[in-house]
């Protein structure tokens, strides 16, 4: 695969901004004015998991043509089974100091560990968890919707109604995922603490490097010459099926790579945030991420991570400045994008440049 201009400044804005931050931290006296803050450590680290969110959004409504609303149910679920896994390892420095229960089970009267807990006090058990329980979902959900040739807004609504489903049933105490408080107070990732200047700024680092690993997967297939059959599925898919091609293949497979995607999105959130609860299912946070592709740029892999960063960073200021305007701005923002700017910041670039990165990547996959 060639790297064009687009694809290498995106990796080396990505990698060289983490590794900036990181040393920063680590190599600078907290007094000095070139210190970064643990604080600003941790709002990257959170952009750019956000960032691996867009991308897998990016992918299914840019390249194939897939309104998904309910994204953050996999993002959840990735976050759940890191969560999972960061509870094993408190052990008995829990209030209750059980060593097998985390503490939520213990006040809820719980005598036994669950079935589906065990095996997570594994790293790589709960690794394998974080990528299979949100493809397997995808794939039984795929399936069935696109066997069944459900398009469009129909499609939307059923991936809405899905995350607000695993919304209801995760806020229930007895499906035995902390209920309405969900998993929280992690000690420990791997031996090292969490709470530690150094592993937060090695999880920005590992953050950034998944995000540029999955953008390589994502350009990777989009620019084959599967990603040439996807696009025509998106645009034109009667058309494309009547040439021999069967589109609902082709959807569930970017589908359910999507859905990794975003699970492995979840599972660096959580260490870096320090929480996962129900809300993570919110269709909000659906919504927010089409939003952050809208903004970037749909149709190109580099604009949903810029949108993904730019709109978090707006998020974050307006909530400590203005938070009663934010909902106000992010609406507007969504107007603004859609009636002035259709092909987001990107579309900006590109008209300078005279050259789509949609262009640029098709070209790739010509013989």
């Amino acid at each position: 695969m060639k790297f064009d201009r687009t694809t290498s400044l995106t990796l080396i804005l990505v990698l060289g901004t983490a590794l900036t931050l990181a040393a920063l931290n680590q190599f600078t006296a907290p007094g000095s004015q070139f210190h970064v803050p643990t604080y600003v450590i941790a709002l990257a680290g959170k952009y750019l998991s956000f960032a691996v969110l867009a991308l897998s959004v990016g992918l299914v409504w840019g390249f194939a043509g897939i309104l998904s609303l309910g994204h953050a149910a996999f993002f959840a679920l990735g976050g759940y089974a890191m969560g999972m896994y960061l509870m094993r390892q408190i052990g008995t420095r829990g209030v209750y100091g059980n060593p097998e229960l985390p503490d939520f089970m213990v006040f809820l009267g719980w005598k036994h560990l669950p079935w589906f807990w065990h095996g997570f006090e594994w790293f790589g058990f709960a690794m394998l968890m974080v990528v299979l329980v949100p493809g397997l979902l995808a794939l039984v959900f795929g399936w069935l919707a696109f066997r069944s040739r459900v398009t469009g807004v129909y499609l939307s609504i059923i991936t809405q109604a899905l995350t607000y489903a695993l919304l209801l049933a995760f806020f229930r105490n007895d499906m035995g995922f902390g209920g309405n408080n969900g998993l929280t107070d992690f000690k420990d990732l791997l031996g090292f603490s969490v709470q530690a200047d150094s592993t937060r700024s090695a999880l920005l680092v590992i953050t950034a490097f998944f995000v540029c690993a999955t953008f390589l997967v994502a350009r990777f297939l989009v620019g084959s010459r599967f990603g040439k059959v996807l696009i025509a599925v998106r645009d034109t898919e009667s058309r494309t099926r009547f040439l021999g091609y069967r589109p609902e293949s082709y959807k569930l497979v970017v589908w359910v790579l999507s859905a990794v995607m975003a699970g492995i999105g979840g599972a660096l959130y959580v260490p870096q945030v320090g929480i996962i609860n129900p809300s993570e299912f919110s269709p909000a946070n659906s919504i927010e991420a089409v939003i952050w592709v809208a903004v970037g740029g749909r149709g190109t892999l580099t604009g949903a991570i810029l949108g993904a960063v730019l709109v978090n960073f707006g998020k974050t200021w307006f909530t400590g400045a203005l938070p009663e305007l934010w909902l106000y701005a992010l609406g507007a923002l969504f107007i603004f994008v859609t009636l002035l700017l259709p092909k987001g910041v990107m579309g900006l670039f590109e008209r300078r440049a005279g050259k789509p990165e949609a262009a640029s990547v098709a070209r790739e996959a010509t013989p």
